[in-house]
């Protein structure tokens, strides 16, 4: 059974931040990565240790999708932030962000 996935308002900002190319892969991989089995760890997805952003994250080069399964709601992955890693700096919109 495939997973729904739902944004938090908060990501629409950090999309903004990123280019179209940029956008359209991270849209890309949400869907080939999330909508089955978003749980499993791979080498792109991993648990996170506890931190104030979320306790997973996707990898897709030098982007970044953190995620949670939604507590209220059955098969539903929530997306809580998208960044871009340059080196060893993380931004998520306009705020750099430690992990």
């Amino acid at each position: 059974m495939a997973y729904r996935i739902v944004f938090a308002e908060s990501v629409k900002g950090h999309l903004r931040r990123l280019t179209t190319g940029q956008r359209v892969a991270i849209f890309a991989g949400i869907e080939a990565q999330l909508v089955h089995e978003p749980f499993a760890e791979t080498r792109n997805r991993k648990p996170l240790r506890p931190n104030p952003v979320a306790p997973w994250e996707l990898r897709l080069g030098d982007l970044r999708v953190f995620y949670e399964l939604a507590p209220d709601e059955v098969q539903t992955v929530r997306i809580l932030a998208v960044g871009l890693k340059e080196g060893n700096r993380l931004r998520i919109g306009d705020e750099e962000v430690k992990l």
